[in-house]
């Protein structure tokens, strides 16, 4: 099946996305993202659990839906944050951004993504920093070195041309070894993608609890959830009305820490 110029193969895995679809470096191949005009929120982001169903494939009955359907769009436009300007090369921004490419590059292998140099063209913004302490189920404190927070918003890419947008700050610490950093930023990358929910196999990328092993490169498992994930209709990416309430500008929207409006994983 088509989807958004990628190729989608039975399940259980996806195929290769097509010729051009993948990953695209900043520059002139980045366009087909256009710049956010005005943006505003469709509703607060409170993740659900869909209706059981039977013959869903790998954990994708784990999964989470929104109240406005599954938060996904046949094409993402993805904004790294760059290095500090005026600095010299710094081993930790160096290495940040090279897992940062790897893990975005196996997620391209999959999905049509794009790089883009404006924040404001952008679905998913992921920060070079690490996400201030949560709570787990109990309410203790707990730390985390990746943290992904999903919003439902209203934007205008168009003059006069609304659609429904998941929008995703992924918040990753610079401070681990190199493949733990590439495999935590696969992790919330999966979360950014549409994967909100968790494995219950350790060896998978979206696993709850990560095993001995980093995962660099999302499993059959992951590639079978996401397929089966991307044959479900969804209302974002599709033309919407206009917001009643005033719309904000692209840049009143959190710089990677989230608001009471925004739903976390990590």
């Amino acid at each position: 099946m088509l989807l958004g110029g990628a190729v989608w193969a039975q399940a259980p895995g996806l195929a290769p996305a097509a010729s051009g679809q993948g990953w695209s470096a900043p520059g002139p191949a980045a366009q087909p993202c256009p710049r956010a005009l005005a943006v505003q929120t469709a509703a607060v982001a409170q993740l659900l659990d869909p209706p059981p169903r039977p013959g869903i494939p790998a954990y994708g009955a784990l999964l989470q839906t929104s109240g406005l359907g599954w938060p996904r769009l046949d094409q993402w436009c993805v904004w790294l944050e760059p290095p500090a300007p005026g600095a010299g090369p710094n081993p930790w921004e160096q290495r940040w951004q090279g897992a940062l490419e790897a893990a975005l590059a196996s997620w391209a292998a999959l999905l049509p993504i794009r790089r883009v140099q404006d924040p404001a063209a952008a679905q998913v913004r992921v920060w070079r920093r690490r996400p201030p302490l949560g709570r787990d189920g109990s309410g203790r404190s707990r730390a985390s070195h990746g943290r992904a927070l999903l919003s439902l918003m209203v934007v205008e890419r168009l003059p006069g041309r609304w659609r429904l947008e998941p929008a995703v700050e992924v918040l990753v610490g610079p401070g681990q070894r190199a493949e733990a950093l590439q495999a935590t930023a696969l992790h919330e990358l999966g979360h950014a993608f549409g994967l909100w929910g968790h494995s219950d196999n350790p060896a998978d990328a979206m696993a709850a609890k990560p095993g001995a092993l980093p995962v660099l490169a999302p499993t059959a498992r992951d590639r079978a959830s996401l397929a089966w994930l991307y044959a479900q209709p969804t209302a974002f990416g599709r033309p919407t009305a206009p917001p009643l309430a005033p719309s904000q500008s692209p840049q009143e929207r959190g710089q990677g820490e989230g608001d009471q409006k925004a739903q976390q994983l990590h």
